[in-house]
């Protein structure tokens, strides 16, 4: 039986290196990318001390810098079986504040570079008859919440994408896995970057305000625990050990007791919205002659 090839991005910390860690202690290979070798010197070592392999990328690089890096990367074990986005990170501040510099940015390392990752792996997938590709999105890519507007339209991208993607790729024996996870206390708040809107007194004690003061407030204090997040997410994608069963039969995997509750939410005010608007919505066809 051929060992499983993984290629996941973002691994210098948070779920991308606790998750490169699992796939290891499993016996699968592991080729992972982090962006600078020297400022994630012991990410790195950890990887490499376990089996894996570095690859260094930056999501905000050229489609064709990406392309080369990830078909370079196949070659290594002659394959690529699960195809693992993690790579990522949150822009905070008020949509009305945003950078040119800082939105662009934030789509094209959300958005662009796993496109472009999953555009490279595809044609070798398809060769073998099989693979995952695993986007690792937000509950913000469901439900945007105050000062997240850039962040979650990059989320909420990712996610049409990948919906599109698991129709499209589903009948070459290809499945994608769209993971949602909630607060998990990784570093993940603490390398937000944030948007400048202090002195802007017309948000001063705004929801605006107070979200971003939240955020603040629970940096290193969330309840997820990672580690839980990445065996699940394992256990999905290979088929293996408690949550096995789901694998090929789910597109969402919602993680957390708190991403549980705001889909709930969502759900409630979609049902409202297509309620209220149902009587006039479905008034619009051509009449009939």
């Amino acid at each position: 039986m051929t060992t499983p090839v993984w290629f996941i991005t973002g691994s210098s910390n948070g779920l991308g290196l606790l998750l490169s860690l699992r796939v290891l202690k499993a016996g699968h290979r592991v080729i992972a990318t982090v962006r600078d070798t020297t400022r994630s010197a012991d990410a790195v070592r950890q990887i490499e001390e376990a089996g894996g392999k570095i690859v260094t990328i930056d999501l905000t690089e050229s489609k064709a810098s990406i392309t080369q890096k990830v078909q370079d990367a196949e070659k290594v074990y002659g394959r690529i079986d699960f195809l693992v986005n993690n790579a990522g990170y949150s822009v905070l501040g008020g949509i009305e504040f945003f950078t040119e510099a800082e939105a662009e940015h934030q789509i094209q390392t959300n958005l662009f570079g796993p496109l472009y990752t999953i555009q490279a792996a595809l044609p070798g997938m398809r060769g073998q008859g099989s693979g995952t590709i695993i986007n690792i999105s937000s509950i913000a890519g469901q439900d945007a919440q105050p000062s997240c507007g850039i962040y979650s339209a990059s989320k909420f991208a990712l996610e049409g994408l990948s919906e599109s993607l698991s129709k499209e790729v589903k009948e070459f024996g290809i499945d994608v896995l769209l993971v949602e996870p909630g607060a998990f206390r990784t570093n993940f708040l603490e390398a937000s970057v944030k948007s400048n809107i202090s002195g802007e007194k017309a948000y001063q004690g705004t929801v605006l305000e107070a979200t971003l003061q939240k955020f603040d407030k629970a940096a290193g204090k969330q309840a997820g625990d990672p580690s839980k997040a990445v065996d699940i997410i394992f256990e999905v994608a290979t088929g293996e050990g408690a949550a096995g069963h789901l694998k090929g039969k789910i597109l969402r995997l919602p993680l957390g007791p708190d991403c549980f509750t705001r889909l709930e939410k969502k759900l409630n005010f979609l049902q409202h919205d297509i309620e209220a608007t149902r009587e006039i919505g479905i008034t619009t066809d051509l009449d009939k002659k």
